[in-house]
């Protein structure tokens, strides 16, 4: 297919520092066209930072040379170099053969007199295979994905080379929800035949994360990896939900499975207060907070009833989160975290239903997970069903969690190891033993002070002596 340059009216907010490369190129024969996200998105009325520039007819010493002079220039890529200047991310069209599985069974080879149309054909979607000339303002499109992008159609570019890289069915999947693009029948097909066992946990997590974090309604591509056969292959806790049975009339939407992407949605929506690990951790949670279902759930007194289900969603959520390699975050642990909510997320209807939970059992859960994470995410897990519930338990626990001070972490030890020496204590287990003696004594609430707790030593070592 040959390229079909058209005009447009030009995007708006090109940063000057592009529009200064693609200046510079032509000054010197070449031509800079911008591709990528920052375009698609544009397109869509969408912000989008960073841009990408594809550079013809020069060079790649020449084009090195050239960026120097527009400013501090650095280069990443293993097999193929891209030059990042600023926010802007440049690089030859490039050709890729495939000489092995996975994705680093290509080889890739910068070839700057490569047609444009050449080099939109290596891409994956044809909404990701438009180039803009902006000194020319002109298009070329040589696949059509402004008319896809308008139609909200996600389609292949080239079927013939399209399953050389098996992660393009995780890229369907993000793009699908991102965008709300329908993938069309022949691309759904194609996705459904490639091999996904040449993945990497970290390219996987890579796209997932996308998924999560970018789209408004992570549940088109969770639906579309079901129905791509993406969820029965790579994730097996997850597609155990589908068709696990719930009680009709706490949840009348249907199976766990149905009741989990609508959780999600519902926790994608309820993120703007938390940092962004901490956000991770929400949808992690969301995603497997119902984990222990189909190990659980059983016919029961005339019911559907799935007792013990939230301990029972911690193996089946460790392995998920293996299967993503996902572990700590900018120093947070998300892992703890999506455990901690897995396990507990039933505590703030529970306890609000019961009327009589002490004070203590809110100071000793907050040393298993961040209370308010876990008032988040009960709050999506109750209306993220059909019907209207009551849903006022989260504000609740909330409010509780707040009162004494252990809606992020449980309360700090009173009694510290130094002041069991000062009793004449000798250095060993049993000064280990006295402090947590002590500090069970203070998550109690009968010891709030230093003096207390010295007392209160001084009372287990007595004990422990049989005075």
């Amino acid at each position: 297919m040959n390229p079909s340059p058209s005009r447009h009216a030009p995007l708006p907010g090109l940063p000057p520092l592009a529009g200064e490369i693609a200046r510079e190129v032509a000054a010197r024969g070449g031509r800079a066209l911008v591709v990528g996200g920052w375009l698609r998105d544009g397109l869509l009325g969408l912000e989008s930072k960073d841009v990408d520039l594809e550079v013809y007819g020069l060079e790649p010493g020449d084009l090195a040379s050239l960026l120097a002079r527009v400013g501090p220039v650095n280069t990443v890529g293993e097999s193929f170099t891209v030059y990042k200047v600023g926010d802007v991310d440049v690089a030859l069209p490039r050709r890729e053969s495939k000489a092995g599985r996975g994705h680093r069974g290509f080889l890739v080879t910068g070839d700057p007199y490569m047609s444009p149309g050449e080099a939109a054909r290596r891409r994956d979607f044809t909404v990701n295979a438009i180039a803009w000339d902006p000194l020319a303002d002109e298009w070329i499109d040589p696949f059509r994905g402004r008319e896809a992008l308008a139609a909200r159609r996600l389609e292949a570019v080239d079927p013939t080379t399209f399953g050389d890289d098996s992660l393009r069915v995780l890229r369907a999947l993000q793009l699908s929800a991102r965008f709300e693009l329908a993938i069309t029948p022949a691309t759904a097909a194609l996705c459904r035949r490639i091999p996904l066992d040449d993945l990497a946990p970290e390219r996987i997590w890579g796209e997932v994360e996308k998924l999560l974090m970018k789209a408004a309604r992570p549940s088109i591509g969770l639906a579309l990896g079901l129905e791509l056969g993406v969820v029965e292959r790579l994730w097996p806790q997850m597609h155990a939900l589908v068709g696990c049975v719930q009680d009709a009339e706490w949840h009348p939407e249907g199976d766990v499975w149905t009741h989990t992407l609508m959780v999600v949605d519902a926790m994608r929506a309820r993120l703007a207060d938390w940092a962004y690990p901490a956000q991770v951790a929400l949808m992690l949670g969301a995603v497997a907070h119902d984990f222990g279902k189909p190990a659980t759930t059983a016919f029961i007194d005339g019911r559907w009833r799935s007792p013990g289900h939230e301990e029972m969603g911690v193996e089946p959520a460790l392995r998920w989160l293996d299967a993503l390699n996902v572990h700590s975050m900018r120093g947070y642990d998300v892992r703890r975290a999506v455990v901690g909510l897995t396990a507990h997320h039933l505590k703030p209807g529970m306890w609000h239903k019961a009327g009589k939970v002490g004070d203590g059992a809110f100071r000793r859960l907050a040393q298993k997970v961040d209370l308010e994470l876990l008032a988040s995410l009960a709050e999506a897990d109750c209306v993220g069903r059909l019907g209207t519930f009551d849903c006022s338990a989260m504000a609740w626990f909330r409010g509780r969690a707040r009162a004494l001070g252990v809606e992020h972490a449980p309360p700090a030890p009173l009694l510290l190891g130094r002041h069991v020496l000062a009793l004449g204590v000798a250095p060993g287990p049993e000064v280990g033993r006295i402090l947590r003696a002590v500090y069970e004594r203070q998550l109690d609430g009968a010891v709030v002070t230093l003096d207390e707790a010295v007392a209160a030593a001084r009372a287990v070592i007595a004990d422990r002596a049989g005075v």
